[in-house]
């Protein structure tokens, strides 16, 4: 009998009803009325009739089709019927796919998340969405090895986010052990990458990140006695939380007014992209005080011994000092620390717009970098949640009360 041609499958038009092309050895083409074409094959195992879905055409050629039937007709010439074969290829798929390193991630935080808040699940779903899941999470939690978990965490660590990368590491480490007892897996492999990570620098910046201690800070700014304008740099800089040199040199033309929103050019920013920063109702507030006396600069914050250059480096260490709080407890550069913290700890904010914020480095699970305006419509209420909840902090000092609410978002 003369075989299905290539020419043949391709110009066959539907009908009313579904018809049959035949090939050779039991293989055909079923045409559907919709114009759907399938490729079955039909043998005969313990004295019935059976039929074997190979695929679709095209999608599946005339030669594919063959080869598959043949494979198939081996199987029932060795007592094997094909079509318990494909189920248990099925069954095995669904296996894999159910002890993947996500599925096995979702099932572990099901149990973890029992006795925890919700802050708390959508934090670590956070951390696992945006840096695990991309790069690992659709892997047989059996066939990850420790590099890859290492390169899961290396690019956390270059954006700047070394706390957040031991915070993932340990996360992962935990799903690995959750899997072990579940028997999906093995060992767990971060476990070999102690003293791999990146750790911050003897000297890193020191920052208060205890909201009843901000709290007394921000108490303590408001009784500052010094420079009007070195007051208020201090309250913009817990508001901003941008890096202190940006701070210093942010001028008249980089604010918005109509808009709300800072948008500092490239040239001034240390990774060299230009950024945005929302402003509260309160940091307009403040930046609408410092124009009143501080409009005959081009600066926002000019130094005290001219306007024609920005406010001294030391300006902000200095009052820091003045109140009380040495290099050894809050810095400058302390106010970005305390923000990032605070806003996925306590506010339970998603990590890549605080990060934006921050104006790190931040990458789409695509690999691709966020441009500035990015999220900024939920940054913008993420920047007044942020400055609402200083002022509670503040106010709750001011009154002596311990600082208990919940500030959380809902």
């Amino acid at each position: 009998m003369a075989g299905l041609t290539v020419k043949a499958a391709q110009s066959a038009q539907p009908k009313d009803k579904d018809y049959k092309l035949s090939d050779e050895k039991g293989l055909y083409l079923l045409v559907t009325p919709k114009g759907r074409k399938y490729w079955r094959y039909k043998y005969r195992f313990l004295g019935r009739e059976q039929k074997l879905a190979l695929g679709v055409f095209p999608e599946v050629s005339l030669k594919e089709a063959r080869d598959a039937r043949d494979a198939a007709r081996k199987l029932v010439a060795a007592g094997i019927n094909p079509n318990e074969v494909k189920q248990q290829s099925k069954r095995e798929a669904m296996i894999a796919s159910g002890n993947s390193f996500e599925a096995v991630a979702r099932d572990w935080l099901d149990v973890r998340s029992t006795d925890k808040s919700p802050d708390y699940r959508a934090r670590v779903e956070r951390y696992l969405e945006m840096d695990a899941f991309p790069a690992i999470g659709r892997k047989p939690i059996s066939e990850i090895s420790a590099p890859e978990v290492l390169a899961v965490l290396r690019r956390v660590e270059a954006r700047g986010a070394l706390e957040t990368a031991k915070k993932l590491k340990t996360f992962i480490s935990q799903i690995f052990r959750y899997g072990i007892a579940s028997g999906v897996a093995e060992r767990d492999p971060a476990a070999d990458l102690r003293g791999a990570l990146k750790t911050r620098p003897t000297g890193h910046r020191a920052a208060i990140t205890n909201p009843a201690e901000v709290g007394r800070l921000l108490a303590s700014i408001e009784s500052f006695q010094g420079s009007n304008t070195v007051k208020l740099a201090l309250q913009l800089s817990a508001l901003f939380f941008c890096r202190p040199g940006e701070l210093r040199h942010l001028e008249w033309i980089d604010i918005n007014w109509d808009e709300r929103v800072i948008e500092i050019s490239a040239e001034k920013m240390k990774m060299r992209e230009a950024h945005m920063i929302p402003l509260s109702d309160q940091a307009l507030s403040i930046l609408q005080e410092l124009r009143c006396f501080n409009d005959h600069s081009r600066y926002v914050f000019p130094s005290a011994r001219g306007p024609s250059r920005p406010m001294s480096d030391n300006a902000v260490r200095t009052a820091l000092r003045t109140l009380g709080y040495d290099n050894q407890t809050m810095s400058p550069h302390g106010f970005r620390a305390m923000a990032r913290t605070i806003l996925d700890e306590v506010l339970g904010y998603r990590i890549e717009w605080i990060e934006q914020q921050l104006a790190h480095a931040v990458k789409d699970p695509t690999g691709r970098a966020y441009n500035r305006t990015k999220h900024l419509k939920q940054r913008a209420e993420m920047m007044q949640h942020w400055a609402d909840y200083l002022d509670e902090l503040k106010a709750q000092t001011l009154a002596g009360n311990v600082i208990s609410a919940n500030f959380a978002r809902g």
